[in-house]
């Protein structure tokens, strides 16, 4: 039960990545506000992962290699799959990185051991023949999707990685792999510039303004800390 609440989790955050990307409107260049996020999201983790472990935070000098190659594949599959959103519709993110199992099963074999079973070949052939209908050579949307498509391999091995570090680290270690990422994006700031962090956007329909780095903040802490809230205490519990 804890388990599936978990996944349920995981599933609801990153479905709304795309929705937070578009509603800042552009006013964050997409590399800063990667950074951005990636910041709400260690703070986010930094505060929950020890009330959720019950295990005090500590810098993990043990474990240093580890929580610091985490955090670069974290850094790496969140930048790519955000600057997809910002060349195809959401959908088209989704569906093209939803090929991210298959390289699970794949990097799981042969970096951890683990075999798939024989009942996941017929999913794998629906899922792949959904990826083939797409098409995703075709139309105006061919870079994006092969960038949304090249993500999925990104995201698992991620995935894989903190899977194999995850049978013997404790859970707290995914803070600091997330505060990793962050510094690694942070020469966005003066490369990509600041964005207008201070403008607010008009939404008629609500009758207000709503400041842009709310949405900044909603990408880290919904899309991106509770996902790996969830994904850090799930991927101990599941096979590939």
């Amino acid at each position: 039960m804890k388990t599936a609440l978990l996944l349920l989790l995981i599933t609801l955050s990153e479905a709304t990545i795309g929705v937070f990307v578009k509603l800042t409107d552009g006013l964050i260049p997409i590399h800063t506000l990667n950074f951005y996020a990636l910041t709400f999201a260690a703070v986010f983790l930094l505060f929950a992962m020890p009330v959720a472990t019950g295990r005090p935070l500590r810098f993990p000098k043990g474990n240093l290699k580890d929580t610091i190659i985490i955090g670069i594949l974290i850094g790496t599959q969140i930048s790519v799959f955000n600057f997809a959103m910002t060349l195809v519709p959401i959908a088209n993110a989704v569906i093209f990185w939803s090929i991210a199992p298959f390289f699970v099963f794949i990097f799981s074999a042969l970096f951890i051991g683990e075999k798939a079973r024989k009942s996941y070949v017929l999913i794998f052939a629906v899922a792949l023949t959904g990826i083939v209908l797409a098409k995703p050579l075709e139309g105006g949307h061919m870079l994006g999707n092969l960038i949304a498509l090249g993500d999925g391999a990104i995201y698992a091995a991620m995935v894989t990685y903190m899977r194999y570090e995850g049978k013997s680290e404790a859970g707290n270690d995914i803070a600091w792999s997330m505060l990793t990422a962050a510094l690694l994006l942070s020469p966005a700031l003066f490369l990509a510039g600041p964005g207008a962090v201070t403008e607010t956007i008009s939404y008629a329909a609500l009758g207000m303004d709503i400041p842009v780095i709310l949405w900044a903040a909603g990408l880290g802490v919904i899309s991106t800390g509770f996902a790996y809230f969830g994904i850090s205490f799930v991927l101990k519990t599941l096979d590939a």
